[in-house]
């Protein structure tokens, strides 16, 4: 594929969204380098949304993500088969469970059915997330 070429099944956006995508997979891109510094923000989701957008709006960004040393592999198996490592999933575990165990402390009492709507969102993106698989199926 060319730098040209689109995805296999996707068709040809007007220069705006392209350059909207472009935008969206650089900001998620700089969202997932502060991630790897920063033990409070994610980094997976970022890589994962750069990649959604870059595979619409440019293939030299997506093929560099793919083909990246670090990050190719696991947004390779995502992108093939859904797979999220098990390490992954306990780590956000840990992290989500960390992040909802501190709500009540930094919330104020006034606001404490607001802290309810994001526990639960967390709840519901773990069942979610361990429903995945953990490695390629064997052909």
């Amino acid at each position: 594929m060319t730098d040209t070429q689109l995805p296999p099944g996707a068709r040809a956006l007007s220069a705006p969204v392209r350059w909207l995508l472009q935008g969206l997979a650089g900001l998620c891109l700089v969202l997932a380098v502060v991630g790897i510094v920063l033990p409070v923000m994610p980094t997976v989701p970022f890589l994962v949304v750069a990649a959604w957008a870059a595979a619409r709006s440019s293939p030299r960004l997506h093929r560099w993500l793919l083909t990246h040393r670090r990050f190719g592999p696991y947004l390779r198996d995502w992108n093939e088969a859904g797979v999220v490592p098990r390490r992954a999933k306990w780590f956000s575990t840990a992290m989500m469970g960390g992040s909802a165990a501190s709500m009540p402390v930094f919330v104020p009492a006034e606001w404490a059915l607001v802290v309810v709507v994001p526990v639960a969102g967390m709840a519901a993106v773990l069942v979610w997330l361990w429903k995945r698989p953990e490695q390629r199926p064997q052909d």
